[in-house]
């Protein structure tokens, strides 16, 4: 795994379906946003009525300016080809677009191509800034190459059509008093437009001005704003592509290594490829759902680990527990071969009875230890009142305690407590630690039985005036197969009752320990009074 991660880099888009999904889907939102801004063009729209208003201006002034030079003193009451030229020929059109001057009749006066005129020098600053570069100049051909291959058939160029023939279009709408614009050329051409407006001296119209553009210069503006969306749309592209791999590299690397680390654990020959237990790398320090991911993960291999290891150390321990009792039927069988006395056939038929009662007893709650785990999980928990519960089997294992002659005492409140869980397992629990208390008391002592809800805790105690636990087996005594007897009860337990007890408690989210009773907590060395267990359950 550690050579894999070495080879492949930030992230093997070939090996990775999740990281080329992630590419695509990021250029996918990229590749619609840059479509709907090339298609809907507000940019296009803006610059064709800029043009439109401005075209009109244009031509409003040159008009004024006729109608200045007709109402100076002494000027002749009609337009003249003569008059015509010279103001044509101090007008400046800077655009390329052609200025014609019609009289009130529709004759033409003279146009601007005629006119001899002093354009002087250009204005500085308005010059468009076209720097080109290798970007620009792709884009610029891959544009002319879509556009031609998706533009529609071509329409009427404007240079090939006659200026006055565009400007007569609309030319009556001038004469009569009206100022008009139209496009010319087709469809195809943006921006060519020709408007006409009255020259008009004393609210008479005496003529009339046409002033026609190219289509060219807009048409270049627009590309150009095209251009530079592409070139942005290009540099988006490499830097979508760019993050996208980052990210990929930071979800789809670390799951790639998490199911790979799944999957030598999956493989059949796994142990001898890796004859070592599956490491799931450890992700948890990212902030995010993989880190959750891992430590789950991590979680899940430990905790299964550790249900193999103790399956391991089970087996051992039940082989060990059944060696004993049949070490001790062989020695008997064996013996009893050989014995002449009734006597000794009575006593080895005893030992013969007693360890096969121990091997059932052993092999039965080895039985009910194994099934504990897959029970617990497949019974369904309900809400029950624990003190009825206690009331009931203190009812019964308190008459058991009297015949042996133990005081039994109960302390329970009044008010019932309810909780979550199963009634049947936490009662064995309950039983179990009862009778153990029992077994331990001789006449004459005391057990007693009590229960406190302690805000969301509830702590039933059971207590007795027995020998109490050794200090050394307090850890011990919840171990399987763990027995600390006296020796007039050898081989009546197995040993599983407590463990067993303490897997049900932990089931139910609760705690259970063990602790001697003391005269007094400062002297741990005293004799201890009796014995204590204590379970916790959440209420």
């Amino acid at each position: 795994m550690r050579d894999r991660r070495k080879r492949r880099g930030i992230i093997a888009i070939n090996r990775s379906p999740l990281a080329r999904k992630i590419i695509i889907f990021n250029l996918l939102g990229l590749l619609v946003l840059v479509g709907g801004v090339l298609y809907l063009n507000p940019f296009r729209d803006s610059l064709l009525l800029q043009r439109e208003r401005a075209l009109v201006m244009s031509a409003e002034l040159v008009a004024e300016v006729f109608e200045v030079r007709q109402a100076a003193p002494g000027a002749a009451p009609m337009l003249t080809p003569e008059l015509a030229g010279q103001v044509l020929g101090q007008v400046r059109v800077h655009d390329g677009g052609d200025i014609l001057v019609f009289g009130p009749d529709g004759g033409l006066l003279g146009t601007s191509e005629a006119a001899v005129r002093d354009t002087g020098p250009g204005v500085i600053g308005l010059d468009p800034d076209r720097q080109s570069t290798i970007i620009t100049d792709l884009l610029s051909k891959a544009w002319d190459a879509v556009a031609g291959t998706i533009a529609s058939s071509p329409g009427t160029d404007p240079a090939s059509l006659d200026t006055e023939a565009q400007a007569r279009v609309i030319l009556a709408d001038a004469l009569a008093g009206r100022t008009r614009i139209a496009a010319t050329g087709g469809a195809d051409s943006e921006g060519a437009y020709v408007v006409t407006t009255p020259i008009m001296v004393n609210g008479i119209v005496v003529g009339a001005i046409a002033l026609t553009s190219a289509g060219d210069q807009l048409d270049a503006l627009v590309r150009g704003e095209r251009e530079q969306i592409l070139q942005m749309f290009v540099i988006a592209i490499l830097v979508s592509i760019g993050l996208s791999l980052v990210l990929a590299s930071t979800i789809a690397n670390p799951l790639s290594d998490l199911a790979a680390a799944a999957e030598l654990g999956r493989d059949k020959n796994a142990r001898k490829v890796n004859p070592g237990r599956v490491r799931i790398p450890d992700l948890s320090a990212r902030p995010d759902e993989i880190g959750r991911l891992s430590k789950a993960l991590r979680g899940m291999v430990a905790a299964l680990y550790d249900r193999i290891d103790a399956n391991e150390q089970f087996a051992a321990d039940v082989a060990h527990e059944i060696k004993n009792p049949l070490a001790s039927l062989r020695s008997a069988i064996g013996t009893l071969r050989v014995a002449k006395k009734d006597e000794h056939r009575d006593k080895l038929l005893d030992v013969i009875d007693h360890d096969v009662r121990r091997l059932d007893r052993l092999v039965s709650d080895i039985s009910n230890a194994s099934r504990l785990d897959s029970e617990l999980v497949k019974e369904e928990e309900e809400t029950f009142d624990l003190l009825h519960m206690l009331r009931n089997l203190t009812e019964y294992l308190g008459n058991e305690a009297q015949q042996k002659g133990v005081d039994f005492i109960t302390d329970l409140p009044a008010e019932p407590i309810r909780i979550q869980g199963l009634e049947a397992r936490l009662a064995q629990v309950f039983v179990n630690l009862i009778s153990n208390a029992t077994s331990f008391c001789e006449e004459g002592d005391a057990i007693r039985v009590w229960a406190r809800q302690r805000e969301n805790r509830v702590l039933v105690v059971v207590e007795d005036t027995g020998p109490g636990i050794p200090e050394e087996a307090l850890t011990k005594v919840f171990n399987r197969f763990y027995s600390q007897r006296p020796e007039n009860q050898f081989g009546n337990n197995s040993g599983l009752g407590l463990a067993i007890s303490k897997q049900i408690v932990e089931a139910h989210g609760g705690v259970i320990w063990a602790e001697n009773i003391r005269p007094t907590d400062a002297d741990i060395t005293s004799e201890p009074l009796g014995a204590r267990f204590v379970v916790g359950l959440p209420v």
